[in-house]
């Protein structure tokens, strides 16, 4: 009997143990997680509060706090019902803070006794402040993708139509066409590795220019100044990049062993003291480079189709031995910084 007792009572301290342990680990839990529980009998009195943090610290007697009104009757109601009715209640409050708004999950759960009365509430806060936050970040950017997504689809959609409205045959527009999509696609990968901010100038003009069998190194020299282009600017300054390159490839100083582009970029005064970007194509060309005599697509999007998507001015020019073209284009489509 003696060692019969004596068991019961190492049991017992070691349930104790076990209990205490399992206490401050759930306690340890609640730190980690960020969770505060409040437990208050039915008339709204607390009776304990674990983890009890802003803007719950002051909720542990009246349930207002330091919480706006408006919310602190939200969650007063639902425990109200809690215990009129035994059943759950799951509330979502945003709270202001000084950084923006705060949000918070609050479950409130009816503590039965063993004949099934309600003799107290237990209420659950869990902040979901950053969730929110990312939540609303990435449906930011799904309309980001969405907005620019149609601008391109839109881009192509006149490429299409403008290039079969300047093309000989089927063959002919197919080669243009698909010329032109990937120049699009090449500014297009600038953009997305920058997270969608843009592209810089020089790497795009480089990237242009080396599509087409050219050595940048020797064929391109550039200078002046290398604004970060925002992606509307990159695509249509890319594809105006294009258009000069295939003409210098197929007519003008990249069609020579030993010929190259000059690319200048300046930043020059504009109205309303605003600063905008002057960038000019020079190219020698030969005598035996011919120049096609009538419009086509390319000088199309160069002095129209370009400029004015950027809110910018151009001009093409060809004189004896030389081809330059001069786009002009405000503040709104690049960075210095």
């Amino acid at each position: 009997m003696k060692d019969s007792g004596r068991s019961d009572e190492i049991i017992a301290l070691q349930s104790a143990e076990s209990g205490m342990q399992l206490g401050r680990a759930l306690l340890h839990a609640l730190h980690n997680a960020g969770i505060s529980v409040l437990y208050q009998d039915r008339e709204m009195k607390t009776v304990w509060a674990r983890n009890m943090r802003p803007p719950w610290a002051s909720d542990t007697t009246d349930s207002n706090g330091i919480l706006p009104l408006a919310q602190a009757e939200r969650i007063g109601a639902a425990k109200r019902n809690v215990v009129a009715s035994g059943n759950p209640e799951h509330l979502e409050l945003s709270i202001p803070a000084d950084d923006g708004v705060r949000w918070f999950q609050i479950w409130v759960d009816a503590d039965h006794d063993d004949g099934g009365a309600v003799q107290g509430v237990v209420t659950t806060m869990v902040e979901t402040t950053e969730q929110k936050r990312r939540e609303q970040t990435l449906k930011t950017l799904l309309r980001e993708v969405s907005h620019r997504s149609k601008n391109l689809l839109a881009i192509i959609q006149s490429i299409a139509t403008q290039t079969s409205r300047y093309s000989d045959t089927l063959g002919d527009f197919l080669t243009r066409f698909r010329g032109r999509l990937q120049s699009l696609a090449s500014s297009q990968d600038l953009v997305t590795s920058s997270n969608w901010r843009g592209a810089a100038l020089r790497e795009l003009v480089s990237g242009q220019v080396g599509r087409y069998g050219a050595d940048p190194v020797r064929s391109l020299r550039f200078q002046g100044a290398n604004p970060y282009l925002n992606p509307n600017a990159a695509l249509h300054i890319g594809l105006a990049m294009h258009e000069l390159a295939v003409n210098s490839v197929s007519y003008g100083a990249l069609s020579r062993a030993d010929g190259f582009v000059e690319v200048t970029a300046d930043l020059t005064a504009a109205s309303a003291g605003e600063t905008a970007l002057s960038l000019t194509w020079a190219e020698a060309i030969g005598a035996n480079d011919n120049q096609p005599s009538e419009k086509r697509f390319g000088s199309v999007a160069l002095e129209r189709v370009v400029p004015a998507s950027l809110n910018g001015t151009a001009t093409l020019e060809i004189t004896g031995d030389r081809l330059e073209y001069r786009l002009v284009v405000p503040r709104g489509n690049f960075e210095t910084d």
